[in-house]
Parts: C-alpha cells; structure tokens; sequence
C-alpha cells in the first residue's frame, strides 16, 4: 500500500527548513553590510580626531570644535558624512571650507568595516564568538592602518607610537589566529616563515634609508612594514608591498607630470600605499607570490 505523498519525512522537512534558512541569511547579509558600514562611519569620525590632535596639547575627549573658528559643534554638526554635505562644506558659523579629510575618512572606514563583515560572514551565522574576535582585531588593525595613513600624508611622518602599537596588534596575532585566518583562544607557538616575515618586508625598507640617509625612504616605513608583514604573512605583505609600489610609482609620475608643486625630489609620503596594497591583497585576494 503506497504511503500519503502529501505526508513529509523528516529528512524533507529538515531540507526544507534548511533552504529557508540559507534564504533567510541571503536577505540579510546586505543589511548587516549597511549596519557595518553605518558602524564604520560612526569609527571613522573618532579616528579624525585622533589624526587631528595626535601629537598636539589637546585631549581625544571632549567637544569636537571648528578648526578655524573654534566654535564648539552641535550634535547635528557631529552626524558623520550627512553633516558635511548639509553644511556644504563649511562651517556653520565662520563659513570656512571644512577639510575633505572628514568625509572621506569616515567613508573609508565605513567601507573598511563592511567588507571585513562581508569577509567573515560565514563566521557572522555559524560562530559568533569566532566572529567577534576576528572582527574585534581586524577593526582594529586596519583603523590604527587608517590613522598612519592619513597622519602620514598631513604631516609626512609616522608617530612612533602608531607604528608599535600596530606591529604589537599584529606580533599578538601570530601567538592567536591560526592557520586558516580565524581568530581564537588557542594560544601556539608561530611558525619560523610567520616569526620572521615582519623582518623580512622591512628589510628592503630599512635597506633604502640607510643607503639614501632617509631621502629615498623614511625609517617609519620600514617599522609600519614589520606589522604589515606580521599582519598578512610573507607572501600577501610581499604582494602588497609590490602593488604599494606600483601605485606609488603612477601616483608620482603623475604629480610630477601634471602638478606644477612637485617635482622629481618631492617628498611623498608611502605609508598610504603601503596600507593600499595591503587592503587589496587582504580584501581582495589579489596574491602576488
């Protein structure tokens, strides 16, 4: 006697369940991406004031305040990005141009933070505690890579403090995440290649100061480089510090072709490229070696 074909078996059911869960996470991954990207944005807004008053006699706390008026900012002036574009990019109360850095600091960072969702999503649905600490110390990381860009480019040096603090972030991780990227409580010994890949990317960089008596390169790279290589792993910290040179060397060209301001002995911070080559080997997967 055949059985009722309107009756399911569990394993159907299960299948079934199992579908509109996979549909389900689909429908959420690009909100979760928006809140990411929103919480990014929030990031970004603090890391400007530690660009801007690192090294300075002013505190990270406090009331953020027009840099050319000093007029204390209203918590509708504070609203990252919106507030730049309902101001029109200048001060409510002076009228002087607020700096582009703001925005797009904000927006990098935004972006920075989504796709680090985007990375480790997987993690996102089926281990949250995996999730937190990867996303915790990669947050984190690239941040501290946002802030030495930037503070690099306005002041053509790396602090000191910035470049340890990131090479100590990176050396913990080595003791931490391991082989497949993740990052857990299980502490190990690290590999000799992964010990000494910081060394060895910022070998090069250490090599063209001493030459060049620092004209060609500053010292600070070759420490930012130490990170990038405990960071990423010889191989992709390789591939992006080709890329980082790539772009560089079209980037100058073009200043020096196109820009009546600078010239073939003009000093161009490198850091950012170095954190560019970074970000596309790491989000992007764009391996050299």
């Amino acid at each position: 006697m055949l059985g009722n074909p309107s009756k399911k078996t569990i394993p159907q059911l299960g299948l079934e369940l199992l579908v509109i869960n996979i549909l389900i996470i689909k429908k959420m991954i690009p909100i979760l991406t928006f809140i990411f990207f929103i919480l990014g944005l929030i990031i970004g807004s603090f890391l400007n004031v530690v660009i801007l008053r690192l090294n300075t006699e002013r505190s990270f706390g406090g009331r953020s305040g027009c840099m050319s008026c000093q007029n204390q900012l209203q918590w509708y002036e504070l609203i990252p990005v919106f507030s730049f574009l309902g101001l029109g990019g200048r001060c409510r109360n002076c009228k002087n141009k607020i700096s582009f850095q703001y925005p797009l600091v904000e927006i990098i960072t935004g972006l920075v933070f989504a796709l680090l969702f985007l990375k480790f999503q997987d993690f996102f649905f089926s281990d949250t505690l995996t999730f937190s600490f990867n996303y915790a110390y990669y947050t984190v990381a690239f941040s501290l890579l946002i802030v030495i860009s930037v503070y690099d480019l306005r002041h053509k040096i790396i602090p000191d403090i910035l470049s340890f603090v990131f090479g100590l972030l990176a050396f913990a991780g080595l003791f931490f995440l391991n082989p497949s990227g993740s990052l857990g409580f299980s502490l190990h010994i690290p590999t000799f290649l992964g010990f000494f890949a910081g060394p060895i990317v910022a070998l090069p960089f250490a090599f063209f100061w001493l030459v060049s008596s620092g004209r060609w390169m500053g010292l600070g790279d070759a420490k930012l480089a130490i990170g990038l290589g405990w960071l990423l792993g010889l191989s992709q910290a390789l591939s992006g510090v080709v890329f980082a040179f790539w772009i560089g060397a079209v980037f100058g060209i073009t200043l020096v072709i196109f820009s009546k301001k600078h010239g073939m002995k003009s000093e161009i911070p490198f850091a950012p490229y170095l954190v560019l080559g970074a970000m596309l080997v790491f989000f992007f997967g764009l391996y050299l070696f």
